[in-house]
């Protein structure tokens, strides 16, 4: 059990610790780093929430709904999305919502890569109907994915959004990058296991989240 106090409401909060072999059923999830930077780190950080490194910048209904020629207009060139749940639900096909959504983008200026943990071959035929570069097993949330995606999109960090509906790798990753990040909702409540185990955490977080923007 870990003992974390912290400037966000989250005091002696405890974890009974997620088991080192369960780790994989989560994904890239290092806990323990982010207890420990939580608990250690309190001085250093000014009492800064450990909770806030997964806090959006922005949320979104759907990646459908955000003014995106507002962001072109204030000087943003490229588009990072999440595919699954972000754009489409988890497993279908690009649709003619997302292909016109693409299309309204590369006309407005902006270039546009699909960034994903998946393989390739769901990635690829993705982005071959909406006309998106692609990064697939991307290791979110890594920062190197993203980082290879600006570099793709010859953007840099201040001038790049992102788009997706996790917290823990999307958001987090994209953060990490100094990136700009819009979390949207899921379009399909049916995900797997492992996901819907990570909603659960997700909650805890966007509940301190809307708080904080409260105070």
């Amino acid at each position: 059990m870990t003992a974390v106090s912290s400037g966000c409401g989250l005091s002696n909060l405890k974890y009974g610790g997620l088991p080192g072999r369960h780790m994989g059923a989560w994904g890239e999830m290092p806990w323990d780093g982010v207890l420990r930077d939580g608990a250690d780190g309190a001085g250093a950080g000014g009492g800064k929430c450990m909770l806030e490194r997964f806090y959006p910048d922005r949320e979104a209904e759907s990646a459908y709904g955000i003014d995106y020629s507002a962001y072109y207009e204030s000087g943003f060139r490229g588009i990072i999305f999440d595919v699954d749940n972000t754009l489409v639900p988890h497993g279908a096909p690009a649709d003619e919502r997302a292909a016109a959504l693409f299309g309204k983008l590369r006309e407005a200026g902006f270039e546009t890569l699909l960034l994903s943990n998946n393989k390739e071959p769901r990635v690829k035929s993705f982005a071959d109907v909406v006309g998106a570069q692609y990064i697939y097993r991307a290791g979110k949330p890594g920062r190197a994915g993203y980082e290879k995606a600006m570099e793709l999109m010859h953007t840099r960090p201040e001038n790049t959004l992102f788009v997706g509906d996790q917290l823990f790798t999307d958001v987090w990753g994209a953060k990490k990058a100094g990136i700009l990040t819009f979390l949207v909702k899921p379009i399909h409540p049916r995900e797997e296991i492992q996901i819907v185990l990570k909603r659960r955490l997700e909650r805890i977080v966007l509940f301190f989240y809307h708080r904080s923007r409260k105070d």
